[in-house]
């Protein structure tokens, strides 16, 4: 094999990567000097039962359609039930839109609430079938009343939200983080107001009157006196240079979030004053929770069930190949910058551990036995992985996890990267399918991995597994 001594960057061009640590916000291992206090409880989150009343209601002046239907109480009944099943998912990160912002959904989860109540009348009393204009009046009251009602509530909730606002800490260099907070400043109905500018020095006075804060005893101050509740950070290096500062505002109940302030935005619909925002601490349950676990479980089993034999000719085939030692193992950062040991099938062998942790390393393929060149043309090499996803470590659709070494240069580098596990790690991904697969731009695989980790869902899930299975058919190696 041959292997790169620098990590090549999205333009093809090496460049030098000293030695740093994590930066995702690991746990704090020693003392960080902040004395804040520690386990404030988190804000009340929206109620849900406003939204719940207007959805449910919302199906009573479409019932009014009904009228001389039989057993019409019993239908609009269901028409309730059916509206409250289907009622568009609450998004939090979304706490300012409006009205129409919710139309789309509304408008298609109502349509198939009365276009299943139709058919449901259509095959049990054929004589008493809805006409098209009966089902049209219905949809149009019940889509205007459950409008009206979720706008008056988000009316409301964003009125709430302008009145009382989250105080907040900016942090980055003193001119970018005085530019973000004034314009926080000049939105006030983004529900968040800037109370300081935390910078390494001055840099040029404060922003709108905001004091700038260059000491650990400074932020404290403001945060116990103006109750803070957000952080934001608005460069990449903020993460690694005031990664002790982060984590004992994340422990003292702060939500910690990245803002690209100088960047256009990315992907993700979580938008403060214009500015793109990921949240940067951990969320516990992560995207999926029991649903993707269920799924991980079920086709990681079935697949090291059905797959057995291959992997067992794999291991013999190698062993007489390439010698002793079939498996590899490397230390990589999953969820929450947790490490793990990742399997594979050993295809090449770097010079020691040093050069497999530390180095950018890409196989000469025309060195390799051939049995080795033929696992990674067809990804078999991969295959044990699932293992991997078996036992929690990972996840079958993720960011891929990386090694030590490189997570803490990209996190640096690349805006974004860092956010990136917030998520279990993946056998497979958005990226992956997407051609990003190799040698390919770190920034770009950060965009499309936080835009994965940003709109999941369990049907997105299944797709990239089913793109997958497609793509080895015509297989590439990695």
């Amino acid at each position: 094999m041959t292997a790169e001594s620098t990590v090549p960057t999205p333009a093809g061009q090496a460049r030098d990567l000293g030695q740093s640590p994590v930066a995702v916000l690991p746990r704090r291992t020693g003392p960080a000097g902040y004395r804040l206090p520690a386990g404030r409880p988190a804000p009340r989150p929206d109620s849900p039962l406003p939204m719940l009343v207007v959805d449910g209601t919302a199906a009573l002046p479409g019932s009014l359609a009904l009228t001389g239907a039989p057993h019409q109480p019993l239908l609009t009944a269901l028409l309730v039930g059916a509206s409250l099943l289907l009622r568009p998912r609450p998004d939090p990160a979304r706490r300012t839109a409006g009205a129409l912002d919710d139309l789309p959904a509304l408008c298609g989860r109502i349509a198939v609430v009365w276009l299943a109540l139709g058919a449901l009348l259509a095959a049990y009393a054929p004589a008493h079938a809805l006409s098209v204009p009966t089902l049209l009046l219905g949809f149009l009251l019940h889509t205007a009343a459950g409008c009206a009602g979720r706008g008056a509530v988000r009316r409301r909730r964003r009125t709430a939200l302008a009145n009382r606002p989250h105080a907040a800490l900016v942090v980055g260099p003193a001119a970018t983080a005085q530019r973000v907070a004034s314009a926080l400043l000049r939105h006030p109905r983004c529900g968040v107001r800037p109370v300081g500018v935390v910078a390494d020095e001055p840099g040029g006075g404060a922003a709108d009157g905001l004091p700038v804060l260059t000491t650990g005893e400074e932020v404290r101050r403001a945060v116990v006196q103006n109750g803070v509740r957000d952080v934001l950070t608005v460069h990449p290096s903020v993460r690694a240079r005031q990664e002790p500062m982060l984590r004992a505002l994340a422990e003292s109940g702060c939500a910690v979030w990245e803002l690209d302030a100088e960047l256009p935005s990315r992907g993700g619909r979580d938008r403060l004053a214009g500015f793109s925002r990921r949240r940067l601490e951990t969320d516990a349950r992560g995207p999926g929770g029991a649903g993707k676990r269920a799924l991980d479980v079920g086709v990681s089993g079935l697949l090291l069930l059905l797959l057995s034999p291959v992997l067992l000719t794999c291991a013999a085939v190698l062993r007489v190949v390439s010698g002793p030692g079939v498996l590899f193992r490397q230390e990589r950062v999953g969820q929450d910058g947790r490490p793990f040991t990742l399997l594979k099938f050993r295809t090449h062998r770097p010079a020691d551990e040093h050069e497999s942790a530390t180095r950018w390393s890409v196989a000469d393929e025309r060195r390799m036995p051939w049995f080795c060149r033929f696992l990674r043309r067809t990804s078999l090499d991969e295959l044990l992985q699932l293992w991997n996803v078996f036992r929690g470590d990972m996840s079958l659709v993720g960011p891929r996890p990386e090694r030590p070494f490189f997570v803490a240069q990209f996190s640096r580098t690349y805006p974004g990267y860092a956010a990136r596990h917030r998520a279990p790690a993946g056998i497979t991904g958005l990226a992956q399918i997407s051609g990003l697969r190799g040698d390919t731009s770190i920034e770009d695989r950060a965009r499309f991995d936080n835009a994965y980790i940003d709109d999941w869902s369990l049907w997105q899930d299944v797709c990239i597994l089913l793109r997958t299975a497609a793509a080895l058919v015509r297989p590439t190696g990695s």
